[in-house]
């Protein structure tokens, strides 16, 4: 071979995912497709938190804080720093959809992050200055279906555990059988 030939070689077939019935397969575009539509809903919001008539009292919104008057559907306080955060949450949600494993661990790791704003929402005084996102009731109520809801989506698209297979066709003894 010359010095400006390559050798190519194919990496050695093995076991590989989404080979059993297309099982994982499918888990992995169900994985994408469900984070990407969290993620899109995430855009949404932010957007909509931005849009009069939607965002109840809009011209009353605030930066941060729970000074904030602005109140989306007229129910769930919202600030601008709580807009972008929805923005810039969906756009990483997008990124995050694009491989089967990473768009898990947006929905699992977001989750948690909604469990722990409803930790956040529920120790906070809502009147106080330390309320700077700004949440109320219903904020905690929807993060707490929104952080259960893409943990529970995120553990549902795991891969299934394979099962050991003795390639050699005899079947393996049962615990505590005597082998033959």
């Amino acid at each position: 071979m010359s010095r400006n030939e390559y050798k190519y070689e194919r990496a050695p077939e093995g076991p590989r995912r989404g080979t059993a019935g297309g099982q994982d397969v499918a888990r992995d575009a169900l994985a994408r497709r469900i984070a990407t539509a969290v993620a899109a809903t995430f855009l949404l919001v932010g957007i909509l938190g931005f849009i009069p008539g939607i965002t109840q009292d809009l011209d009353q919104i605030e930066f941060a804080g729970h000074e904030s008057g602005a109140e989306l559907l007229g129910i769930f306080k919202v600030s601008v720093l709580h807009n972008i955060v929805h923005l810039l949450f969906g756009v990483v949600g997008l990124v995050l959809s694009r491989r089967a494993d990473t768009a898990r661990a947006f929905l699992i790791g977001g989750g948690v992050v909604y469990l722990l704003l409803v930790v956040y929402g529920l120790a906070v005084d809502h009147e106080s200055d330390a309320n700077f996102i700004p949440v109320n009731d219903a904020d905690n109520w929807l993060h707490l279906g929104l952080g259960v809801g893409m943990v529970v989506l995120g553990l549902l698209v795991m891969p299934r555990r394979r099962r050991a297979v003795d390639s050699s066709g005899a079947g393996r003894p049962r615990h505590g059988s005597a082998p033959t």
